[in-house]
């Protein structure tokens, strides 16, 4: 995958759900435990790391940063083997996302598949984990 039309196109032809679509940003919307569950992923084109090389960014809202115990959420990112967690702004709310920045090169088909179901499924987890078993995004 060399460019993000590239990666969006390949996620509407693997019937992923995309829910929005721009020039720099899409979001798939994942439908978990028989649809019991949902959870929304973004995918954004950062202006690239040290090299100049362009990165994706695959990351999903978590919870709202009020009311979230930070040494919780850290100990879960600790002994997780996927992602980071940050902080960004959804709808000038502070949320603690789950994210993860990959440089294109190098990126297949099956690592974008890959990456939106692990990202999707351990942020439905950590929601679940940090909001008493709610499903806000």
């Amino acid at each position: 995958m060399r460019n993000f039309e590239q990666i969006c196109g390949h996620l509407l032809n693997c019937d992923f759900q995309l829910s929005m679509q721009e020039p720099d940003v899409a979001c798939v919307e994942l439908s978990l435990e028989g649809g019991s569950r949902h959870q929304s992923i973004f995918l954004a084109e950062l202006a690239g790391d040290d090299d100049d090389r362009p990165l994706l960014r695959v990351s999903t809202a978590v919870a709202p940063m009020t009311g979230v115990d930070a040494q919780r959420a850290l100990g879960f990112n600790w002994h997780s083997s996927v992602g980071y967690l940050a902080v960004g702004d959804l709808d000038d709310v502070p949320y603690l996302q789950l994210c993860e920045n990959r440089p294109y090169e190098g990126l297949t088909p099956a690592e974008i598949e890959r990456l939106v179901l692990e990202i999707g499924g351990l942020g439905d987890r950590m929601e679940r984990a940090l909001s008493a078993g709610g499903d806000l995004l």
